[in-house]
């Protein structure tokens, strides 16, 4: 029995005729002499030393298109993982801006969808360390064939949490294929991680997890399993603020500086919610993505846009990414998904100047906007 297909909502549709592919094809001859790539998206040295320390403070590196490190509450987590040097027939625009040998153990990889640009298995295979694969609903099968083991599919709106980290599978309005059989077999989406909300039904409970948390930190050192300890045993305490405070009056005593507390457990207090929203043409979804969670740092694309009557319904424009960052609420915008590779007939150039035109015209303020060169790292504490 074939497994069912999956569709975008609204019922809109992506799927395209051999008539679509026959314009395309006769406008791109035309139109790419007349294209200028001699703009390359700068690549900048990685800072290796602190990505193979940092434990605790939350921070994304961009390694190239829709593929970051991420580091949160102690976990190494990789977005869409393609580290290939060639799309289709095309060149790698720009090398990723950490080579595949030098990433650190990864925890958790994040698949957006099973699309060749956002899903490359034999990167998979090189990536080290325990690797939970987190993918959309149908890929399962597929990368169980492919020798994986540990892997976790979901539909939208699923979660799941990891060491105190939720992650959500949240909708974009894109499709599927990685054969000519499997159209739309398998989700696409974005994720969402965000710190574990844990209610305290007992506060008894919750005032010895802050009195075992200050034993520990005060024995607190650079080694990631102490810190990472401190984290587990204070999270349920500071997730109610009223609580916090009597617990730090009763151990800290009462003239106690409640920034004491955040100082000696950082990560607890300062996690930052991550939309990372993977490939989409614009959609309501955005809003109601917005409406859910209170997003610090929203990872949008900006490319592969070009011919809009072609590409529209899967992929945003620049304009349209603007819009979606709005829409979310988020307090900055990442760009992502240009630079890499050639997919349609947009420049890395054309597509930052429209992000910048764009931006002025919504009024955004400049430092909202984060554009990272490949291999610089933002570290998200303080943001």
């Amino acid at each position: 029995m074939r497994k069912p297909k999956f569709g975008n909502l609204n019922f809109v549709k992506t799927e395209k005729t051999l008539t679509h592919f026959k314009r395309w094809r006769q406008e791109r001859a035309r139109r790419l002499r007349t294209k200028d790539y001699s703009f390359v998206v700068p690549n900048v040295t990685p800072d290796l030393a602190y990505l193979s320390r940092n434990a605790t403070e939350p921070s994304v590196t961009w390694i190239g298109h829709s593929t970051f490190l991420l580091q949160y509450a102690g976990l190494n987590i990789v977005t869409d993982p393609v580290w290939s040097q060639k799309m289709a027939f095309q060149n790698r625009l720009a090398p990723p801006g950490i080579a595949l040998a030098d990433m650190p153990p990864i925890d958790i990889v994040m698949v957006s969808h099973s699309h060749y640009d956002h899903l490359n298995i034999a990167s998979l295979r090189r990536l080290t360390g325990t690797k939970l694969l987190l993918v959309p609903a149908g890929l399962k099968a597929k990368l169980r064939l492919k020798g994986f083991t540990r892997i976790q599919e979901f539909h939208w709106w699923e979660s799941t949490t990891i060491k105190g980290v939720k992650f959500t599978f949240v909708p974009s309005q894109h499709w599927s294929r990685r054969t000519p059989w499997d159209m739309n077999r398998s989700h696409w989406g974005g994720w969402v991680i965000e710190p574990e909300q844990i209610a305290i039904d007992n506060e008894e409970a919750a005032f010895n997890a802050v009195r075992q948390a200050r034993q520990m930190s005060q024995a607190l050192t650079e080694d990631a399993d102490t810190a990472a300890a401190v984290i587990e045993a204070s999270r349920a305490a500071l997730v109610d603020e009223n609580a916090a405070r009597r617990m730090r009056q009763a151990i800290w005593g009462d003239g106690a500086d409640y920034d004491l507390v955040n100082q000696q457990l950082p990560v607890v207090a300062k996690l930052p919610t991550v939309y990372f929203a993977g490939d989409s043409g614009y959609f309501h979804g955005f809003k109601e993505i917005g409406e859910r969670f209170d997003i610090d740092l929203a990872v949008l694309p900006i490319g592969a846009y070009d011919p809009e009557w072609f590409m529209g319904p899967q992929h945003v424009t620049p304009e349209q990414a603007l819009q979606a960052f709005i829409d979310t609420g988020a307090k900055y915008f990442l760009p992502m998904h240009y630079g890499s590779f050639k997919l349609a007939d947009d420049t890395p150039l054309e597509a930052l100047d429209r992000l910048q035109q764009g931006r002025s015209s919504f009024q955004i303020a400049k430092e909202r906007i984060v554009v990272l060169p490949h291999g610089e790292t933002w570290r998200l504490s303080g943001q």
